[in-house]
């Protein structure tokens, strides 16, 4: 039975006129604004002088308390800068966009497989974030940020959020970005790191009402692993609920958000819903009879804030008595716990070091200075894959006083595109933008969108190298929930091919000229089995960089050697992969289980440099429980060019008892050389990232086992092994 307006009305009054009387000191002493006591002590407070309205309100996403004096702050879009601005118009659609630093998606920001740089990247754009609200008042303090899911099937239309589909990969990024967002300093962060989408969020199509299925080892071993890693190791202490169900259970009322999340890992802040899920509950899931049970539901499952209409929902089931008054309390306890650590409870703001950004001396915006610019460039320099480059005509790189024209062939060349969570960026430079500033009249530069009236061919056919610009539109260049290319995908669309549409352009360009570079900008993997074959070079990138075109020309050029690696695995056929439902990766998903021939492998990444690996030598013969093992190797740059590469160890189980994948990351570092230079590499191996997930003991467990240390430059490129013994 329905409640209705008037019922709920009196029965509301009631219980706020009792809080009321019962909260009849108030704050005096607004104990919660001072910094002396302790988090607890201070929560304890503001809870007790709070009115049960004032509780309900506080569920937002901003638990502001104007009439104590209580500052809260909301959400702003984070994945690869601040979005304030840009596509979705996320600075709001009445007030003109605030332009931000903008790197290259997080999909980029993976490939550049270099924890240091994400850090800082994160570092940067916390900041912008910081001034933008200090000194502008626009945008908030928790950046949803980073995405932590997985990226396990190329088809998702999300993949251009994640990191990449390994586990240990993803994890250590989304360790690297949420220290970087933070960067805790005298017991205050810079901004909080809400991280998205827990849990095992990887299909849009059906995504709001779809379950994603999976054995408890995988919950542990793979999904949770990036979240876990975040909180644990990261410090991240928010983090938004998933649309999906997890093995028939919606996911922000599934028991793990407490049960995991909180007993196990010691999360303890803001656990939010996605935005509109809460009416999901009903609507799409079907879960439940009524909002009240619902919202009941939720509070107690460990949701502290809502994304969207919630108040009369709550205040029902107060009324029906499926909440009490106290689990407002133990929910919004986390919401004030992360207030507190931004420093916006504090009535003293001398001991905060970022509550002057943006004020006085330090009022200069950070995306306009050239340390915030270098930040981009460097940011998609390192994120830039040379797929191939055939050594038997060594096309790359270019020598530009060996050139007289150059044609550029392709839609994506003249633009830098901007993805739904992007701001917008104070300038961006084009890959055509970019080689007329670089060559001005030094070269030749003839340009063709396309192939209309045989224009790229003919002007393929004078020039001495043809470069073709292709990829994907991350808004599909169209509305909501629409992608008219089969081979795009972005929010709330996956994929339904992998074919590269503008494929055939590559191939009447090769045509007509065999010296054919291809600078492939796309948000996700390209099943570009004829590309690969015939077409002498191929760099790879992903959107949204305001330096994407000065990064590639430098690249082209050979001023920067690149070193970016591939971050998922790309299959050669849509038929290469199980069903896009199938959450099972044990059935031939991701480099640990798929054993076909993909296009390109884990890991994968060529250098204009050369490198040597030798010498491998480990600290220990056998790894027992709680221990680290140092692996040391000799690295040699032996070309006459500085360039970088990215040592790879993988491990795999030789005699395991139990089923394990084919092989796993479980140590990385990029590493800069100088031509001739050899240095000595040490990489650890911890015990406690051997463990496997005990169903029985619900624990995780090392296994007495033996197993085969495997460095090399991609999972299919090893070059050193070595056995080492697991003991219990």
């Amino acid at each position: 039975m329905q409640l209705s307006c008037t019922k709920i009305y009196l029965v509301l009054l009631l219980l706020v006129s009792n809080v009321q009387f019962n909260h009849a000191q108030e704050t005096n002493k607004a104990a919660f604004k001072s910094s002396k006591l302790s988090v607890e002590e201070r929560i304890d407070n503001l809870l007790n002088s709070m009115t049960l309205e004032e509780k309900v309100n506080a569920l937002s996403t901003n638990p502001e308390v104007p009439r104590l004096g209580v500052e809260g702050t909301g959400h702003v879009e984070g994945l690869h800068g601040v979005a304030l601005g840009g596509p979705a118009e996320w600075g709001g659609k009445d007030r003109p966009p605030l332009p931000t630093t903008t790197f290259p998606q997080a999909y980029g920001l993976g490939e550049t497989w270099d924890t240091n740089l994400i850090e800082r990247v994160a570092r940067a754009e916390g900041k912008e974030a910081r001034f933008a609200k200090q000194f502008f008042n626009r945008g908030a303090l928790v950046v949803r940020a980073p995405n932590a899911d997985l990226a396990r099937d190329p088809r998702w239309g999300r993949t251009e959020e994640s990191f990449g589909e390994d586990p240990f990969l993803t994890g250590s990024l989304t360790v690297a970005f949420a220290k970087g967002l933070q960067s805790e300093k005298n017991g205050y962060w810079q901004t909080a790191s809400l991280m998205k989408h827990f849990l095992a969020n990887s299909n849009e199509d059906g995504r709001t009402y779809t379950s994603s299925e999976f054995d408890e080892r995988l919950m542990h071993e793979y999904y949770a692993v990036p979240f876990r890693k975040g909180i644990t190791r990261g410090g991240s202490n928010a983090y938004m609920a998933a649309y999906n169900k997890i093995n028939g259970v919606p996911a922000m009322v599934h028991s793990v958000l407490k049960e995991l999340s909180q007993k196990t890992w010691g999360q303890n802040g803001i656990i939010c819903t996605d935005g509109g899920a809460f009416k999901l509950l009903l609507s799409d899931h079907k879960y439940y009879e009524d909002k009240y049970k619902a919202a009941a539901a939720a509070i107690k499952a460990g949701i502290s804030q809502f994304l969207d209409e919630y108040s009369e929902a709550v205040y029902g089931a107060l009324a029906y008595g499926y909440l009490t008054e106290k689990d407002l309390d133990k929910v919004l306890r986390g919401n004030y716990r992360v207030m507190i650590k931004l420093g916006l409870l504090d009535h003293d703001q001398s001991q905060n070091p970022y509550a002057k950004i943006g004020i006085g001396e330090d009022s200069i915006a950070p995306w306009k200075t050239k340390e915030h610019r270098q930040l981009a460039l460097e940011a998609t320099r390192k994120s830039i894959v040379l797929l191939k480059n055939d050594p038997e005509k060594e096309l790359l790189p270019l020598n530009e006083n060996e050139i007289t024209k150059i044609a550029i062939i392709g839609s994506k060349a003249d633009k830098v595109l901007l993805d739904w969570y992007s701001g917008t960026p104070p300038y961006t430079i084009s890959v055509l933008q970019a080689l007329k500033d670089r060559l001005k009249k030094k070269v030749e530069l003839t340009y063709a969108k396309n192939n209309a009236d045989g224009k790229a061919i003919k002007i393929a056919s004078e020039a001495d190298v043809a470069l073709v610009i292709v990829g994907n539109d991350p808004t599909c260049g169209a509305g909501w929930a629409d992608c008219p290319v089969a081979g795009e995908g972005k929010e709330a669309v996956d994929r339904q091919s992998l074919q590269l549409q503008e494929e055939d352009l590559i191939r009447l360009v090769y045509k007509a000229n065999s010296n054919t570079v291809v600078g492939l900008i796309s948000s996700f993997p390209y099943a570009i089995n004829w590309t690969q074959e015939n077409v002498p070079s191929i760099l790879h990138l992903t959107q949204n960089s305001q330096e994407l075109g000065t990064a590639f020309t430098d690249v082209l050029f050979g001023d920067y050697n690149p070193a970016g690696r591939l971050t998922q695995t790309w299959v050669k056929d849509i038929t290469d992969l199980p069903p896009l439902m199938d959450y099972n990766i044990r059935n031939g998903r991701t480099y640990r289980y798929f054993e076909g021939e993909p296009l390109y492998v884990f890991g994968h990444g060529l250098s204009y440099s050369n490198f040597e690996y030798k010498n491998l030598q480990i600290s220990r013969e056998t790894l027992s429980e709680v221990e680290t093992i140092y692996i040391n190797f000799q690295l040699t740059n032996k070309s006459d060019r500085q360039g970088e590469e990215v040592a790879q160890l993988y491990i795999s189980h030789l005699n395991s008892a139990i089923d394990r994948p084919l092989k796993e990351l479980k140590a990385f570092r990029r590493i800069d050389l100088r031509p001739g230079e050899t240095k000595k590499i040490t990489l650890s191996l911890k015990a406690e990232d051997l463990e496997y997930w005990n169903t029985k003991s619900n624990s995780f467990q090392l296994e007495k086992d033996q197993i085969e240390i495997q460095i090399g430059s991609a999972s299919n490129r090893i070059y050193l092994t070595k056995p080492l013994n697991i003991k219990k």
